[in-house]
């Protein structure tokens, strides 16, 4: 056990707790509010939002995952570089907007929005529940993070005293949650993103001096894995799936749960539009974080014998850890592993408020006591987030870690079917909510199905005059949503419009 670095790491871990108590007295506002408790009262300006988005954004799960697939799989684990770079152009053009509506209509999720957008619980419904279902493996996947690090400074992970330091995490995780609502996360991600960011630097700087510098890193990867693979004749091979990944990724990031809760709390659409410019930031940074795989590479860590075990228990997921406790002291070694820890707390935090505040509004109040009180609206939303905290552990715990992996994959494709109603119904109302509600159903199934084909490959052949285009499957079945939902919707506008029922005019999005 390396008693230095779990020192460092249970020290920082304990402050950061007392921070998430201590939140509940930042901004005093009425936590018996949901808006209060879910959403901070959106009073977060520009640089708190900046922190909380990429904290939201970019978990403990990217900082192990993403140099892990560098690690295994070479050049295309660097989609999620273009990806983050693309998403910002879209946040900026239509985000704004939801933040508009939303303040002025008092909405506190997306499934709100459609609600009032199309006057349609079923399609408000529809939307609410695959963004819960979407974010439960993502929360459990932040748990990953946590359980790599933790077994890195020689803690048992395995049997029931393995799991206590992850029950522990998470017991603490649900309290300040509880008691602070999202000022938490918002104030822990300060010093999560601080802390990143100081390991992400010492590692580029640090494990290339002892490297031999980076010509020497890049001269020991196998060339396979400094480029994607040239396609075969007849075929788009990686270009095609490594450019709709990235697309398709884009596309979907911001429709998650906690992506739009961090959205909402900003205090201003202005905070937004300038978060939306300074964010790419953290694109450079997860630059730079996924050549941590290739130095894992260059540094041989994999082979050497003090390593065997944890790449044994955690295949490439341990790449990170193990090139961290060789380059560097213990005592750093232990504030790397803390930001990943708390890096998998200030997400999960965000992801189980935004998801219990869709059951609030958008199940509980919609469906089961429409005249509950705000107080019951906020208390129900708190004891749901602590039910979603359980849930995870339990997906953690008894679930095969590949099909935590598998359903995250799946949370991908199934979330990005809620783009036609959310974001394209942000600029125009041809659409029926009924055609919605279809297409949702048609571009969920047929996802699933084609993402089960492929033995859940985020590549799907698809077969076009004659060429074989891979192609990320959540593209390829929104492209099947909206074409019927764009046929249905001229039909039904014909013969049944909704459009009626749209409580919204167009100065609220301004």
């Amino acid at each position: 056990m390396n008693w230095t670095a779990i020192i460092i790491f249970v020290a920082l871990f304990v402050f950061v707790t007392w921070l998430g108590f201590f939140a509940a007295h930042w901004r005093k506002g009425d936590l018996g509010l949901l808006s209060e408790w879910g959403l901070g009262g959106r009073r977060f300006g520009s640089v708190v939002t900046w922190f909380l988005l990429g904290g939201d954004l970019y978990t403990a799960y990217t900082f192990i995952a993403v140099p892990a697939l560098l690690f295994g799989a070479g050049a295309i684990g660097f989609f999620a570089v273009p990806y983050t770079v693309m998403v910002y152009p879209i946040v900026y053009i239509v985000f704004p907007r939801l933040w508009a509506v939303a303040h002025k209509h008092g909405y506190v999720t997306s499934p709100d929005f459609v609600r009032g957008r199309y006057g349609n619980r079923w399609l408000a419904l529809a939307i609410g529940i695959t963004g819960m279902v979407a974010t439960m493996p993502y929360i459990a996947l932040q748990l990953v993070g946590m359980q790599v690090v933790i077994g890195a400074m020689g803690i048992e992970t395995t049997g029931w005293v393995g799991d206590l330091p992850l029950i522990i995490a998470f017991v603490i995780l649900a309290a300040f949650t509880y008691t602070s609502g999202l000022r938490a996360p918002a104030m822990i991600a300060v010093v999560k993103d601080l802390l990143i960011y100081i390991t992400v630097i010492a590692a580029i700087i640090v494990v290339p001096i002892e490297l031999g510098g980076y010509g020497k890193i890049f001269a020991a990867i196998p060339s396979p894995k400094l480029l994607l693979a040239a396609p075969p004749a007849g075929s788009w091979g990686s270009f095609s799936a490594y450019a709709t990944l990235a697309f398709g990724s884009a596309c979907a990031l911001f429709l998650y749960p906690h992506s739009i809760t961090g959205v909402l709390s900003a205090s201003s659409a202005r905070t937004i539009r300038r978060n939306a410019a300074t964010l790419p930031a953290y694109s450079m940074m997860l630059g730079l974080l996924a050549l941590i795989g290739f130095m894992a590479i260059a540094a041989g860590v994999q082979q050497l014998p003090e390593f065997a075990d944890g790449f044994k228990r955690y295949g490439n997921n341990f790449s990170v850890p193990s090139l961290l406790l060789f380059a560097f002291p213990s005592w750093f070694v232990g504030v790397a592993f803390a930001a990943i820890a708390i890096g998998a707390l200030v997400p999960a935090a965000i992801m189980s408020i935004a998801t219990a505040n869709i059951f609030t509004r958008n199940i509980y109040r919609e469906f089961v006591k429409p005249t509950c009180t705000d107080a019951e609206e906020s208390q129900v939303a708190k004891v749901m987030s602590l039910i979603i905290k359980v849930g995870a552990l339990v997906f953690i715990f008894f679930i095969p870690f590949q099909y935590a992996i598998q359903m995250q994959l799946l949370g991908g494709v199934w979330i990005i079917q809620t783009l036609p109603a959310v974001v394209i119904g942000l600029f125009t109302r041809f659409f029926n909510g009924w055609a919605l509600l279809i297409g949702w159903l048609v571009g969920t199934c047929l996802g699933t199905w084609m993402m089960a084909v492929m033995n859940f490959a985020p590549a799907y052949p698809l077969h076009i005059l004659g060429e074989t285009i891979p192609c990320y499957t959540a593209v390829a079945s929104l492209v099947v949503n909206l074409v019927v939902s764009f046929v249905l919707s001229l039909v039904l506008n014909a013969v049944a419009s909704d459009r009626h029922k749209d409580m919204t005019v167009a100065t609220d999005y301004i």
